[in-house]
């Protein structure tokens, strides 16, 4: 590696999008890179265009790649911290992509990967919502339900995978399939993707006219914002976002238990676009099922960087992983 520098990258790799940031060491932004993922364009092309986002990241900036101390990256999908591989990531049709190795031979200094869950909470804890809190856990419902915890300052993760997956914790022994093949689990019940199907059937049953009219009922079209609309016109939808967070909250007091947190990030683009709908009925939800001595130590909150919480995250994470080998 070369002798390091004062300049960090942030890169989130989303399911739809690439999105590079250069921070200065102070970690203000000085430039900044965004494309569109290519779905199925095989790994070695997908590798490329994430180094080229990277350029065009430092290109905005103005910055060498020798000023470079570290790039963080958060990504999809189960991977090999250690070495730093995405085992595999569906949305892109990529498997076992040496992510690390590449951007190291590359850039010449340190590559640090996570998963973009864990990066996004860890950026909410360093920046945002859960700034200097003791232990924070982050869940953000979208098309899954995704899940971290920092704890004391740390990110907690398994010795060679992630942790802290949230949306496959099961708390009920009914309901559809998650993408794990197994029921009545978080991300069955309350992801985005849940409350649109049952959206969508009401839309189609005359049960949601203005969801009708707004979007029809293709589930890929009934996304978060058309969701928040819906809520504030179609009772049934509304009750369908009411059970939906009833099950979310299950998993929030499930982590409440387990963890003690003092701050409940709730992030993602449904909660985005709901905030104050989602944090009162969290709260309310949870505050009426934990323990009496765990009442009041607690508040749940929105997350407050939106796309820049998995950048921020993931290059901050990186300067820690930097600082501890040191």
């Amino acid at each position: 590696m070369g002798q390091a520098g004062d300049y960090w990258v942030g890169f989130d790799l989303g399911g739809t999008k690439m999105l590079a940031v250069v921070y200065d060491a102070s970690f203000q932004v000085a430039g900044r890179a965004r494309k569109k993922t290519k779905g199925y364009e095989g790994k070695k092309a997908g590798l490329e265009r994430i180094v080229n986002v990277v350029r065009e990241a430092l290109a905005d900036a103005g910055v060498e790649p020798r000023q470079l101390a570290g790039i963080g990256i958060g990504c999809p999908g189960p991977l090999d911290i250690q070495q730093g591989i995405i085992h595999e990531a569906p949305n892109l049709g990529w498997k076992n992509v040496p992510i690390k190795e590449t951007l190291q031979k590359e850039f010449n200094c340190p590559a640090i990967v996570g998963n973009d869950v864990d990066v996004g909470v860890y950026g909410e804890y360093r920046f945002g919502a859960g700034r200097d809190a003791n232990c924070v856990v982050g869940i953000f419902p979208g098309t899954g339900v995704g899940g971290g915890c920092v704890y004391q300052g740390k990110l907690i993760q398994g010795k060679n995978c992630t942790a802290m997956e949230i949306g496959h914790i099961q708390i009920s022994s009914e309901g559809a399939m998650d993408g794990a093949g197994n029921c009545g689990t978080l991300e069955s019940l309350c992801s985005r993707l849940a409350i649109s199907s049952e959206a969508a059937a009401a839309a189609y049953r005359g049960q949601a006219p203005f969801l009708l009219k707004d979007t029809g009922t293709d589930i890929a079209n009934i996304r978060s914002g058309a969701l928040a609309k819906s809520v504030k016109e179609d009772q049934a939808v509304k009750k369908i976002m009411e059970s939906a967070i009833k099950h979310l909250a299950t998993g929030v007091v499930t982590m409440i238990h387990l963890m003690a947190p003092d701050v409940i990030v709730l992030g993602g683009g449904l909660v985005e676009a709901m905030p104050e709908f989602f944090v009162t009925n969290v709260t309310k939800c949870v505050n009426s099922r934990v323990l009496p001595a765990y009442r009041d130590v607690f508040k749940v909150v929105p997350a407050e960087l939106g796309d820049d919480a998995a950048v921020m995250g993931a290059a901050a994470w990186a300067q820690e992983a930097v600082k501890a080998t040191v």
